[in-house]
């Protein structure tokens, strides 16, 4: 019953037209889908991926406006790891700089080239470079050359090893890679028996401070399987393990199941089907607002309470 690696991470913004801007004009990803949060229609759920926002390329977002600044820290997704081709670093260093966006490292992590870039929020990124097959959006006027394919991985900032490996080897079907070690912790590699966005990378800092959750910090990543029989499988994995596990909930573009890790960090398991094609086709994706039943009765109001978004 293993996880075919990530399905799609959803983070936290303090502005919708920001955030639309960066994701699509600075990282040139398409942007997908314009819903709402299912448990605040008063605030948007935007979605950015590939043509298709296909399962392991979903980059998502609740832009409450004026929220606080978050803290990156323990029990957190601390960085959200995106595959571009080999040698196209060269090409992001001059448009980051060109647009203005802080490039926080530039760094080698387990043989790879990687920069760590921070978006409007702070949300920490890696742009790395990896030989990767999935064909990206182009759509956004970043070549096929040097274009962000999906999720390569992401980074889970931790206290301790164990109280993650279990679940990750025994539910996940990941398996521990290697390890490199620092002064103040150590990068523990997992990966992922199928799936593109296949690692995970575990920070393990016994000392870092415990991260806050608001602007700039991911509030969960979600895992992918292929249908509700094998999200089931996994329901049962974890209940075995004594983890609370919600029932399933039908986000319409995808069936999801959540439960917080021993670690602080909260997990989905989300399907990969029906897709983001079934209320829009994928010519016009995210160029309406889509709202799911339960609120579209209450269209007029939720409208007139969400700002306003240019999507030029």
């Amino acid at each position: 019953m293993p996880t075919a690696g990530l399905h799609h991470i959803t983070a936290i913004s303090n502005g919708a037209q920001k955030n639309l801007d960066f994701y699509t004009q600075v990282l040139g990803l398409r942007f997908i889908k314009k819903t709402v949060n299912f448990d605040d229609p008063t605030v948007y759920h935007l979605y950015f991926g590939d043509e298709l926002g296909s399962p392991g390329t979903a980059m998502t977002f609740f832009p409450w406006e004026h929220l606080p600044q978050g803290r990156i820290g323990t029990g957190q997704v601390s960085i959200t790891q995106f595959a571009v081709p080999p040698g196209a670093l060269d090409f992001w260093r001059t448009h980051f700089d060109e647009t203005g966006t802080p490039i926080a490292s530039d760094e080698v992590l387990f043989d790879e080239k990687r920069l760590v870039i921070e978006d409007p929020d702070g949300l920490l990124l890696a742009l790395v470079e990896t030989d990767d097959p999935r064909a990206p959006w182009t759509g956004s006027g970043i070549g096929s050359d040097h274009a962000i394919r999906g999720f390569h991985g992401a980074t889970l900032s931790i206290t301790e090893e164990r109280k993650l490996a279990g679940i990750l080897t025994e539910v996940f079907g990941y398996t521990r890679e290697s390890e490199q070690s620092f002064a103040a912790g150590s990068q523990i590699r997992y990966r992922a028996a199928s799936g593109a966005a296949s690692v995970l990378d575990l920070h393990v800092a016994p000392g870092m401070a415990r991260g806050q959750e608001a602007a700039g910090t991911v509030h969960h990543i979600a895992f992918s399987v292929p249908d509700e029989t094998a999200q089931a499988e996994v329901r049962e994995a974890l209940l075995a393990r004594g983890q609370h596990v919600t029932e399933v909930i039908d986000r319409d573009y995808f069936k999801a199941i959540y439960f917080r890790t021993p670690t602080g960090i909260l997990f989905e398991v989300a399907t990969d089907t029906p897709g983001f094609t079934v209320d829009e086709p994928k010519e016009s994706l995210g160029q309406r607002l889509c709202l799911p039943a339960q609120h579209e009765p209450h269209r007029a109001q939720i409208e007139a309470s969400l700002p306003e978004l240019v999507t030029g």
